[in-house]
């Protein structure tokens, strides 16, 4: 099985912390979102893995060539955005006859991905979404005998939600418009009016989080820390006065200085915290040093 990673957005919805890198590189914990959706993949069966870039796509690229997961992992850089459709058909090179998996870069999970293959294997369509009970993103309508017959624009009664998990046939990439940008829910939507071709597999009892803004950013490491509580990564230096409320991240390089106070907060890499000062609610990037109080805020 091949798998296929959707990682060239901008990350709007997590803007500024993807102004300067790309969102599949934004920690979680004390690694960045992409390595746990590669590590997720290749748990699962995934033999091999493509990655779409553009926005900060040197980065992505560089990132890639020096890490190791164990199976191979390329990145495919668009020049010009091509969407989430336009990005799967972009790939079409990299794929076998056998079905694959598609999964949106911003969502960190523990569904059963190979009892969603061999279901979408036995059932013989052109795709399979993975979907679940999520209220906010209830847009999904599914039949009695499984199949998709309705996404709507927003969420309605009665609905399921798409966890951003996709089991595509290889046949599919025919279906999806080109060249240039184009939507891969457009063409489901399509291929739903036809009549079919569109299933639902239904997963239960697993955790999803969408990191797709800045409050679910926090609440992801938040559950990351868990009953730790704080997590200092290597080569920070914590003085022994600092103060930890609740909970907090603090990235590798970072310095606490004496009798300051972090909570419920993100630190990345190489950020500075001076003497006294206060971090509250906060995501601090990469590098800066804060001096002044802080709180619900990103620096």
């Amino acid at each position: 099985m091949k798998a296929m990673i959707l990682a060239a957005g901008f990350g709007t919805r997590l803007s500024p912390l993807t102004d300067h890198r790309p969102k599949a590189l934004v920690p979680v914990g004390d690694r960045p979102l992409l390595d746990y959706n590669v590590d997720y993949l290749r748990r699962h069966g995934a033999e091999a893995v493509v990655i779409n870039a553009h926005h900060k796509a040197a980065q992505l690229e560089a990132y890639v060539s020096a890490k190791g997961w164990g199976i191979p992992v390329s990145v495919r850089i668009e020049e010009e955005i091509l969407g989430t459709g336009g990005g799967i058909r972009n790939t079409a090179d990299f794929w076998d006859d056998e079905p694959f998996i598609v999964l949106n870069g911003d969502i960190l999970t523990d569904i059963d991905l190979r009892a969603a293959y061999r279901a979408h294997c036995e059932a013989g369509r052109l795709a399979s979404l993975v979907l679940h009970a999520c209220k906010p993103y209830s847009q999904v309508a599914v039949d009695a005998e499984g199949t998709i017959v309705d996404i709507s624009a927003a969420p309605r009664p009665g609905r399921l939600a798409f966890t951003g998990i996709h089991v595509l046939d290889p046949r599919l990439i025919e279906r999806i418009p080109g060249p240039g940008f184009a939507d891969i829910v457009a063409c489901y939507r399509r291929l739903i009016m036809k009549g079919g071709g569109v299933g639902a597999f239904l997963s239960t009892g697993h955790r999803w989080r969408d990191l797709g803004s800045i409050p679910e950013y926090l609440a992801a490491n938040r559950d990351w820390v868990g009953l730790r509580r704080v997590f200092v990564g290597p080569d920070a230096q914590v003085h022994p006065s600092v103060r930890f409320e609740d909970w907090a991240v603090v990235g590798a390089g970072a310095v606490l200085e004496a009798e300051a106070v972090v909570g419920r907060s993100v630190l990345w890499e190489g950020v500075s915290v001076a003497a006294g000062i206060e971090v509250l609610d906060s995501i601090v990037t990469a590098g800066r040093r804060i001096e002044r109080p802080v709180c619900g805020s990103i620096r």
